[in-house]
């Protein structure tokens, strides 16, 4: 599919690519979005926490957050608000141990957590209340929706007719060294307080299995990934778990119609994380690239109100009827 130089601009205001992607994260309220939680439980006997925003429609869009986040983050809630206001419920699912309670199995998720995705999918088609189902994604949430939409292809319930995906790191190596240079530690930092805080609980669920844990050792996402991410879903090491759970070789086998939408100043995308070959391969996944955005950025024109993100998304699942 062709590659699309988007006209998507930045307000002048607002700066360059770290402004872009801090401002609307601290500053963005999105109010009038109510959510109804649903629990369901994994195979393995854990439990996913599911936000509905549901207003009677037909038609519904399962949206998937990044790396830390949730479903209360104003980049889904925006969304989610957008949405509503096309006609369309909204399922705005919660990785493990993000919905504000760590879950109950050894692993948390991770970016090849297709398995999750699927039991969240599936028990929405289960409901037999939706013609028409659209996946969306925001970072590490657009790469597990790539990654599921690729590796399922060829068993993807038929409700599914469409899916957009928004600042993906589509290959997690070079994700992982980028937010480990320079500047970008501000962000990298962020992330780990937080994912260091649920190693140590769960080695207090687990204590026989983290006896030598020592958090200190940890100085970037590859240093988590070895010690942690690798062995709890079975990989060698970090390198292994990239090679297997990036998202890129996973975009030529993807058969329903896809949007990417990868800011070129994304400060936490290499440019390895842009799936050019790809794309341009296949003939159902198109790539588009703003100059402007940040990271889940996209302001049209003022913090507070639509984004240019919900306004293109829009654009793109409208003629969905």
């Amino acid at each position: 599919m062709p590659i699309i130089t988007s006209t998507y601009k930045a307000p002048l205001w607002i700066g360059g690519k770290h402004a872009q992607t801090i401002i609307p994260a601290l500053f963005r309220r999105v109010e009038g979005v109510v959510y109804e939680r649903e629990r369901i439980t994994t195979d393995d006997g854990d439990f996913l926490d599911l936000d509905w925003s549901c207003l009677g429609n037909p038609r519904l869009i399962i949206i998937s957050h990044g790396l830390e986040g949730s479903s209360y983050q104003p980049y889904v809630r925006g969304m989610v608000k957008e949405c509503n206001g096309q006609k369309w419920d909204t399922l705005s699912w919660n990785f493990r141990s993000c919905s504000g309670e760590i879950n109950r199995s050894v692993r948390l998720y991770h970016a090849g957590c297709i398995d999750d995705l699927k039991k969240v999918v599936d028990h929405a088609v289960s409901l037999k209340k939706y013609k028409i189902i659209i996946l969306i994604g925001f970072s590490l949430g657009g790469s597990v929706t790539l990654k599921y939409l690729g590796d399922h292809s060829d068993r993807l319930p038929t409700e599914i007719a469409k899916a957009l995906v928004f600042s993906v790191p589509c290959d997690l190596y070079a994700c992982a060294q980028e937010l480990s240079s320079g500047i970008n530690r501000i962000y990298l930092n962020r992330f780990l307080a937080t994912l260091k805080t649920k190693m140590e609980q769960k080695a207090k669920l687990y204590p026989h299995l983290f006896s030598g844990l020592q958090v200190s050792k940890i100085h970037d996402l590859i240093d988590f990934d070895n010690y942690f991410t690798a062995p709890m879903v079975g990989y060698k090491d970090a390198m292994h778990y990239y090679a297997e759970c990036s998202c890129k070789k996973s975009i030529p086998l993807i058969r329903i119609p896809t949007l990417v939408i990868n800011a070129k100043n994304d400060p936490f995308l290499h440019p390895a994380c842009f799936p050019i070959e790809e794309c341009q391969a296949s003939n159902f996944v198109t790539l588009e690239f703003p100059y402007d955005g940040g990271h889940q950025g996209f302001i049209k024109k003022h913090i507070i109100g639509r984004y240019w993100s919900e306004e293109r998304a829009n654009q793109f699942i409208n003629d969905c009827k």
